[in-house]
Parts: C-alpha cells; sequence; structure tokens
C-alpha cells in the first residue's frame, strides 16, 4: 500500500524520483493494520513528495506537445531526438537544467529556443507555497519516424 502526501494509492509508477522527497516503511504490524485496514497487510510506503500540488502546464496539450508545434522540423528531416532536464521555477519560469541527449544540433537548438519562449507554468506549491519542481522533456521529430539504428562496429 503507498500513500502519498497523506492520501492512498495503488501506485507511485507515475511519480518521477526527482519530486519525491523521502520514503518511509511502515512494517506489516498490528498498529500498521488498524490504522490503515486490511490493505496494509503487506506493510505500508509513506511518500512524501517535494510539493503538495504538481506544476501544472494551462495550455490545451502536454508541455512536450506543445513544445514540438512550437518547432519546426519537415518530414523531410532526419528523425532526430532530444532529451533535457528542466526546472519550474516558483515563479513558473522553464529553466533547462541538463542536456541529457541531442542526436542533432539543430533540433536542439530549435528546441531549447521553444523551451525559453514557453509561457509560464502553474508552479508546484508545498504548503500554499510556489515551490520549484523538476522534470524530463523527450521529443522525438519527425513525429511518427522511427530513429536510425546506431552504427555498430564488428571487429573479426
Amino acid at each position: 500500500m503507498y500513500i502519498v502526501n497523506g492520501k492512498p494509492t495503488t501506485t507511485i509508477a507515475h511519480i518521477a524520483p526527482e519530486n519525491i522527497e523521502k520514503i518511509d516503511e511502515l512494517p506489516a504490524d498490528e498498529e500498521t493494520i488498524a490504522r490503515y485496514g486490511a490493505a496494509a497487510s503487506h506493510g505500508v510506503l509513506l511518500v512524501t513528495l517535494r510539493y503538495d500540488e504538481p506544476a501544472r502546464f494551462d495550455r490545451d496539450s502536454t508541455f512536450g506537445s506543445y513544445i514540438a508545434r512550437q518547432v519546426k522540423w519537415g518530414a523531410d528531416e532526419p528523425a532526430a531526438r532530444v532529451v533535457v532536464r528542466y526546472k519550474i521555477t516558483p515563479e513558473g519560469r522553464t529553466v533547462v537544467s541538463k542536456e541529457l541527449e541531442a542526436t542533432d544540433n539543430r533540433l536542439k537548438r530549435r528546441v531549447l529556443k521553444a523551451i525559453a519562449e514557453a509561457p509560464a507554468w502553474q508552479p508546484a506549491r508545498k504548503n500554499g507555497v510556489p515551490v520549484e519542481s523538476e522534470g524530463v522533456l523527450r521529443i522525438q521529430l519527425p513525429i511518427g519516424k522511427r530513429m536510425p539504428r546506431p552504427v555498430e562496429l564488428v571487429f573479426r
């Protein structure tokens, strides 16, 4: 059983590791079962997030879809991917904190420009106060085109 910020949930797979502040494990003893019910018969993981409310991108789509639409990358261009870690400041600005992968420098420049020009987020909140949060953005364009296989060297 998982308790995330005081609320029972069935999984924590959707929570990014960087958003977890701490995890406490409660044993499956009488006290835990009395407090949380039969669902706690295998123990309880108490997960405390760095925020009470996650950051929200108030547009008609996800942040990744929005950025992909802003980047000009024709269907005749080769498939390319950019992966970056970003922070959402307490003011709602998006700041790239680390470039994790870029298979094409032209696409990387265009994605970074689109991120810099993106509208503000509603920042994450902890106890009603805006706090910094993080995310990972994966953009692969053109949409639907497969990445080429990496070159492999075979020595005989």
